[in-house]
């Protein structure tokens, strides 16, 4: 299909229906393996709460749980929600992954809770404060992975001098001024909140300035890609995800359904699944060659972070190996080059 931008894995360590969160985090190592062989470049696992279906609250021991049995393929946070947490936590976490996977760990910041207000409160106590905080603790997080300096009273061990590349991700166009202000790579989550992708994007280049960290503006999308042999079969398989996102936009949150011959969605159900998931390519290895083609074309994506919530885990690695089939990934993409510049300067 022509040259394909580079492609990551977004694991949200899905827990099925009849399946527990053990088995989720296992299969989470399993496709970080399987991912790594196929050469894709990220492995991304990111932080919710509260959410039944989803394995990898506890982010950091999720990632060094997929790090520890992978040896080329980058690993990261996609996203860790920063407000829940002090920086010079985040960093001495993911100075511990760097430590031990030198070259390998990045970090995208976000600063939605990734939870409800019930979560949230939980884990922040209270939720005073305003959104300028956020700014503020990015860049502090960030001069945790500094070199150390004489008479610095703080350091993060681990964590200075480390390589951590550090990404913004965002669903709205906050992120994006954020990281274009910073100059570094953004992320932005179309996968479930599409509506102002293409005005962040906009802003985000519009805006970038060059810096130690990045030359140039680099974008990765999010979307969903469920491929298998057929159309039909795909359509099947995507059944569990919309069927999830109906039950947590009804507020009665689950494990990943299995699939259905036939989905059950009123009007008004159908018309969010149809926003919220617009930004999805599911089918045989032709239509999705083809979806991959015009999403990146009419994006100008530098990078995508593929997912898919797929309730059998066979299932689930068969579609990503389609995809780096069709895409022209090839075994040793994956390989980590040394990084230039910044400890935290990115690695496209």
């Amino acid at each position: 299909m022509g040259d394909m931008v580079p492609l990551s894995i977004l694991d949200l360590s899905p827990i099925p229906e009849g399946s527990t969160a053990g088995q989720a985090l296992r299969n989470s190592m399993d496709l970080a393996r399987h991912a790594e062989t196929l050469g894709y470049c990220r492995y991304w696992m990111a932080e919710h709460h509260n959410m039944p279906g989803i394995a990898s609250a506890a982010t950091a021991v999720a990632l060094a749980h997929v790090a520890s049995v992978t040896s080329t393929i980058r690993i990261g946070a996609g996203g860790v929600m920063l407000p829940n947490h002090a920086p010079l936590l985040i960093a001495e976490q993911f100075g511990t992954l760097a430590a031990l996977h030198p070259g390998r760990i990045d970090l995208a910041l976000g600063r939605a809770p990734g939870s409800d207000q019930v979560a949230a409160r939980a884990m922040r106590r209270n939720l005073d404060g305003d959104s300028s905080q956020f700014p503020r603790d990015v860049v502090e997080l960030m001069s945790y992975f500094e070199p150390d300096h004489p008479g610095q009273p703080l350091r993060a061990v681990p964590g200075a001098g480390e390589q951590v590349a550090v990404w913004i991700l965002g669903s709205s166009t906050y992120g994006a001024q954020l990281a274009a202000m910073l100059g570094l790579p953004y992320g932005f989550a179309s996968h479930f909140a599409p509506d102002m992708m293409m005005d962040a994007i906009r802003i985000y280049r519009d805006g970038f300035r060059p810096s130690a960290h990045l030359a140039a503006p680099h974008v990765m999308l999010g979307l969903n890609v469920v491929v298998a042999e057929t159309d039909e079969q795909a359509r099947y398989l995507f059944t569990s995800q919309q069927q999830s996102f109906l039950n947590l936009r009804r507020g009665q949150p689950g494990k990943l359904p299995m699939p259905v011959d036939r989905l059950e969605a009123d009007r008004y159900g159908q018309a969010m699944l149809d926003s919220a998931l617009s930004c999805a390519v599911v089918g045989g290895p032709e239509t999705v060659r083809l979806g991959l083609e015009q999403f990146v074309a009419r994006t100008g994506a530098d990078a995508l972070m593929v997912t898919a919530n797929i309730w059998d885990h066979a299932a689930r690695k068969q579609s990503f190996a389609l995809l780096a089939d069709l895409a022209g990934v090839r075994p040793g993409d994956a390989v980590v080059a040394p990084q230039a510049g910044s400890p935290h300067a990115v690695a496209a």
